[in-house]
């Protein structure tokens, strides 16, 4: 199956391994009472940064960091308060310095939200990127989403 047609495709929260619930904020409410589009990029943040700085998963490495380079949302379904989501994450590509993930928000067992990001790890003095080393390779492998096999590039 193509990258693209895969994409084009309802997720699945169950092909995304990382998973924790979050509540909808009155705060995040826009004019509209629903959702601004604005805080997606906040509840896909919590997702990813949730899962790196966790020391229990080994995907934080002294002297590195990691920064956000791309996301980008796809909006599915109107979100409203109150309530709870559920946040999805799954690993789906090892650059040579970089890791792609796609997340996802669902609300009531429907996807209203979905996003790939990209991460670049650093070096936290030239704040160059760094090479992602073989035990990062290692810590990353059981979030792999569902399907997708984690090999680092060359």
């Amino acid at each position: 199956m193509t990258e693209t047609a895969r994409r084009d495709q309802t997720p699945r929260l169950e092909d995304f391994p990382y998973r924790l619930t979050d509540n909808v904020r009155f705060g995040d409410l826009d004019p509209n009472q629903h959702v601004n589009n604005a805080v997606y990029a906040t509840y896909f943040e919590t997702g990813r940064v949730t899962l790196m700085k966790d020391p229990r998963h080994g995907l934080l490495q002294e002297g590195l960091a990691w920064i956000m380079v791309r996301l980008d949302m796809h909006f599915r379904a109107e979100l409203r308060w109150p309530g709870t989501i559920e946040l999805g994450l799954g690993v789906v590509r090892l650059g040579r310095t970089s890791v792609t993930c796609e997340q996802v928000v669902f609300s009531e067992g429907r996807c209203v939200a979905s996003a790939t990001a990209v991460m670049v790890l650093i070096d936290e003095v030239t704040r160059k990127p760094a090479p992602l080393a073989v035990q990062l390779v290692q810590a990353l492998q059981p979030w792999a989403r569902r399907g997708v096999t984690l090999t680092p590039s060359a």
